[in-house]
This record gives structure tokens, sequence and C-alpha cells, in this order.
């Protein structure tokens, strides 16, 4: 059986002399290659959904890659797809560099320039790996599909629109559900998460950023576990603490979160940091939440283009949440999408805010009324976007102060 073969890399030149000499390898069989970061999960998510035996043996990733550094890529393709094999191509053959690259997870360092011996045995070495590994846990795509659970961010178009209170009723509902679920505050200078639940905290995220490597124990320390059963990662109560918070620490932290919990919910606020756009990027759906109003909607859309000049998320891979919404308004989500670009939510959440105001002002959110109009969407947007089991989103949930029924939507 031929080994398939990914290579990744942002320098045409570079590829495609690594391609050429992968082509002249004895039964291998080189796949188109990617140029990014992104590309490269997207195409291994991809394959996986469609099924495991899809996903190549090996991925072989330059240096150069970008936008993410390649350490970093490789530590997400390992831990998301942990049958693939990675081989690092690099001009630093150093034993530091050689430690970093198989702490992160890559399976093989081959130095450059390009040695057609050297490459050969690399990739030999991590095909029988990769073969061996897929033989001993079994071909079901549910081993495979991805690591861990599944990651949704929620952005706010501009201040006051709503993203907290969203981020909290989807990871309550997760929870509610049955499913472990971690809430992250990544609004790192004016986080609210802690206030609308009342609580006091010690730790926070910043308190990870300088961790190069997140043990299940050191992730356990710095959780807050709340009384509802949501492991709460806060955003530092001091602001300026906010930026020891890099890009890298928060892919790190993704990571660590998606393979210890069920769903991990992030609150981006509505500001962008380093941290929130890494987040954005690894996310599996990222929510940006906008009222339905022409301020609201116009950062919306200035939102989503800064994304995708970025290269941190396309406008059609992004879904809007209408929040506040009314039928009299002038602007309807369906405008809201054809001005965007994004996808959009099918839940509406009704403009109420007086079933809000007891709870906020309490700081109890999480007791929020089950009768709630509003709370009933933001399940019901739990439910779309399958944050919750299947036999909660058909019947009913536990927890809260009573049950919220989720229909099961015809596609």
């Amino acid at each position: 059986m031929p080994t398939r073969i990914l290579p990744a890399g942002a320098d045409p030149d570079a590829v495609r002399s690594l391609t050429t000499l992968l082509s002249q390898l004895p039964d291998a069989e080189p796949q188109p290659p990617v140029t990014d970061s992104t590309q490269l999960v997207d195409t291994l998510a991809r394959l996986a959904a469609e099924s495991v035996d899809e996903l190549p043996e090996v991925v072989v990733v330059h240096e150069r890659i970008g936008p993410v550094p390649a350490l970093e890529l490789i530590r997400e393709v390992a831990l998301r797809f942990p049958a693939v094999g990675v081989i690092l191509v690099t001009t630093d053959a150093s034993p530091g560099l050689f430690a970093a690259a198989m702490d992160s997870g890559a399976r093989g360092l081959v130095p450059l320039p390009l040695s057609y011996e050297e490459l050969a045995s690399r990739v030999q070495a991590v095909a029988q790996w990769s073969t061996g590994v897929r033989r001993h846990l079994g071909h079901g795509a549910e081993v495979f599909a991805g690591a861990g659970g599944t990651v949704v961010t929620v952005s706010g178009a501009k201040g006051g629109v709503g993203a907290t209170l969203t981020a909290i009723q989807l990871a309550l509902a997760a929870q509610a559900s049955g499913r472990p679920t971690a809430l992250v505050d990544l609004d790192l200078q004016a986080g609210d998460i802690a206030s609308y639940l009342d609580i006091q905290f010690r730790r926070s995220v910043a308190d990870l950023a300088a961790i190069t490597d997140i043990s299940p124990r050191v992730l356990a320390d710095a959780v807050f576990r709340h009384d509802t059963g949501l492991a709460l990662l806060l955003a530092p109560g001091d602001g300026e603490r906010g930026e020891e918070v890099t890009d890298r620490a928060a892919r790190q932290l993704v990571s660590a979160l998606r393979s210890r919990y069920e769903v991990v919910v992030i609150d981006c606020g509505a500001q962008l940091s380093g941290a929130g756009a890494a987040a954005v990027e690894m996310a599996d759906t990222a929510l940006l939440v906008t009222t339905p109003d022409v301020i609201a909607v116009r950062a919306a859309k200035r939102t989503v283009r800064m994304w995708d000049r970025l290269q941190i998320r396309k406008a059609e891979e992004t879904t809007a949440v209408v929040n506040r919404h009314t039928r009299t308004t002038e602007i309807q989500p369906a405008l809201v999408q054809r001005i965007t670009g994004t996808a959009l939510a099918r839940t509406a959440v009704p403009a109420n805010f007086k079933e809000l105001q007891a709870v906020v002002d309490a700081g109890r959110i999480h007791e929020l009324d089950a009768r709630s109009t509003v709370k009933q969407a933001l399940w019901g947007l739990a439910g779309e976007l399958g944050l919750v089991r299947a036999s909660d989103e058909a019947g009913s949930h536990r927890g809260g102060r009573g049950a919220v029924g989720f229909r099961r939507r015809k596609e």
C-alpha cells in the first residue's frame, strides 16, 4: 500500500523541491501541498470527517510555514490527529531543536539541505509507526476524528452586544446535558465572567501563560470549579496581566483544554488580542454576536474583514448570532448574513432584558429561570451547535431551575 505524504510549507520553491524528492521515494504518494497552518489543519479535519482511512500516514512540515510557528503547529496536529506522523524539515538540526520537536509530538526531523537517504529513512520509519498505531487502535472514526472536545469561541461585534452572556449560557447548557465543559474568559482586560457568576478566584489564565507544558495537574490547579459543575478559567483580575497571555500561550491552553473536556467555550470579548485570535483560529465553531442595529452590524462586518485579512478565519467559516432580536426591527437576521458574508445561526435571541435584570444585578446568571425566552433561545442555540447530548436535545436537560426542552430541528 503506498504511503500518503502531505507536504506543508509557505515557501513555494522549498515545497516544490520537497515534493519532487518525495515523489522519488519508493511506494510514496505525495498529496497536493498545503501552504499554511490553517490549510493544513483544515485539510486534515476534512479528511478525518470523511473517514480516518483518508488521513495521510505522514505530514512533512517545513520550518518556514506560517502563520502558526512550526512547533506549535506540530503540537496541534499531534494532539488532534494522533495517528498521523509528523516530520519537521529544518535548517537547525541541533539537539535542542530535536528535543523540542519531539516534545511537540514530531516523529522525526530531517535537516536541510534535503538528503534522499535521510528523507527516505525518516518517511519509512514514520509511516510504519503510523500504520502500527492505526492497527493497534483500530479504524474507528471516533478515535481519530479529532482529539478531545469541541471548541467554540464567542466574540462580540462590539462591546455590550451580549457575547459573555451567550458564552456562559452555552457552557451551562453543555454542562447540564452531562458533557464535561470548560468556560474560558479570554477577554483579558475586561473579562466579566467572574462577575456574572459572583465568584472570587485566585488563579487565572495568566498563571498558565509562562508554563511551557500544561499538564493535567497544572491545569486542574488553575481551574475554578463552579457549583454548576463548570470548569472556569478566568481572565486576570489585574487587566495589565492580560499582556502575559500570548498567542502561543493561548494555543497551548486551548490544546490542553480540548484534551480534557468534551466542550470548551471561550469568551473572546470584542477586542482582538493575540490570544483571542489564536483561539478563534483553532476553534471548531467561531460565533460572532451582534445586535440588529446599524452600528453593531457595521462592527460585525469590520471584524469579519479583519479576521480574513489577518488569516484568522474566513467569513463563511464564522457564524453570526443575532441577539436582542425583535420582529419589528428593520435589520433582520437574513440581512445581517448578507452584509457580513458569514453563516447565520438559525436561532435568534429575543430582546427581553426584564428577564435578565434580577440575575445580572445579583451576579447569578446561572440561576436564570428556565422559562426565560432568552435562556430557551441560548440553550436552543447550544443544541443547534451540537454542544448538548442528543438525548437531551430531543428531550429535557438536567440542572438549572427547571427544564428546557430541545426540539430537534429539521435540516
